[in-house]
């Protein structure tokens, strides 16, 4: 069930309007005028909403269906209680998503600037923003058309922000450009300070941090993430990437094109990931690494050397995935001795 108190909805729907939006075909032609009130879980939807059912595994639990329609596949007809209203869809994972799309959006707060927030008068703000409460803009700072800053954002001397993005509670942006499309949770730290230092004379003497983030077109990256400027180099995050919660990326890493860092993944200075690299959750890397485009890494590993392209690894250190299960059962049989 999804809560109307946090989320807009276009509810209800005909169901002709929902085979449209999924690409899908409705079974029973005369049903397409129901109306769908909401979209809910295969095992929560109830009355007057829908759910999707796509996964054979499932199949017990979709006999108890109580929803008025559901989405599946025509391989999964068979296992359909009677009396639900069915539409099939090739690819049922995309209709739910274009369906969820269509029904549901977050709030956009109206165009506006709060009285609390503090502009620096050489500021440049695109049309239709949105600046909420205590937010500081500093000295020189350029940010694009339609963006949404909420409450606490502090974005610092310099920056350069595209349009369309949405900058999250408390979020502190610093020597950075962005492109247009971004979305930045709340907490995130772009741009501060690399962790760099040299050894003399029994001291840890701090390196200077000259670099910036750069960070492209339709970027996400999840809430408490901590982004490092770069040393000289810039820290590059590429097109599309994907960064999720509590994710720490050192100064000088490159990311390619869609890269996908699931939470508490750790990234070391000066890596350079190719194009849509995806990293499990938890998984650290050592530093001065280049990892190839479209590797994947599994959760909780160890990366200590370069990655080909295409590779799939696991363990720490990381070995290619077969490997690694050829250790677990070499141990798991040995340790029966």
């Amino acid at each position: 069930m999804v809560d109307t108190r946090f989320f807009n909805s276009n509810a209800p729907m005909a169901l002709a309007e929902i085979a449209q939006i999924c690409d899908a075909k409705l079974v029973d032609e005369s049903k397409s005028g129901v109306k769908i009130s909401g979209l809910a879980t295969m095992q929560n939807a109830g009355e007057g909403e829908i759910c999707f059912f796509y996964d054979r595994k499932q199949k017990a639990k979709a006999a108890e269906i109580k929803a008025s329609a559901c989405v599946t596949t025509e391989e999964l007809l068979p296992f359909m209680p009677k009396g639900i209203i069915i539409l099939t869809a090739a690819n049922p994972h995309l209709a739910f998503l274009k369906l969820n799309r269509a029904m549901y959006s977050e709030p956009v707060p109206a165009p506006e600037i709060r009285p609390t927030a503090v502009i620096d008068k050489s500021a440049v703000i695109g049309e239709n923003c949105f600046i909420g409460d205590h937010v500081v803009i500093e000295e020189n700072v350029k940010i694009g058309a339609n963006c949404i800053l909420e409450t606490g954002v502090v974005i610092s001397r310099g920056c350069e922000i595209g349009s369309n993005c949405r900058i999250g509670v408390n979020a502190h942006i610093s020597h950075c450009l962005m492109g247009n499309g971004c979305y930045i949770y709340g907490g995130v730290r772009i741009g501060w300070d690399g962790f760099g230092f040299m050894f003399i004379q029994g001291r840890h003497e701090k390196i200077p941090q000259l670099g910036r983030v750069i960070i492209g077109n339709d970027v996400e990256i999840g809430a408490n993430t901590c982004i490092d400027r770069g040393a000289l180099d810039d820290t590059v995050i590429g097109d599309g990437c994907r960064i999720d919660d509590l994710v720490m990326v050192a100064h000088n890493i490159k990311l390619g094109r869609g890269c996908v860092l699931v939470s508490q993944t750790g990234i070391a200075g000066s890596c350079t990931f190719g194009d849509y690299v995806v990293c499990g959750g938890q998984t650290g890397f050592a530093d001065h690494l280049t990892i190839g485009s479209g590797a994947q890494i599994a959760a909780q590993s160890g990366i200590m050397r370069d990655v080909e392209p295409g590779a799939v690894v696991m363990g720490t250190p990381a070995v290619p995935i077969k490997d690694f299960m050829r250790q677990v059962a070499f141990l798991q049989k040995n340790s029966k001795k």
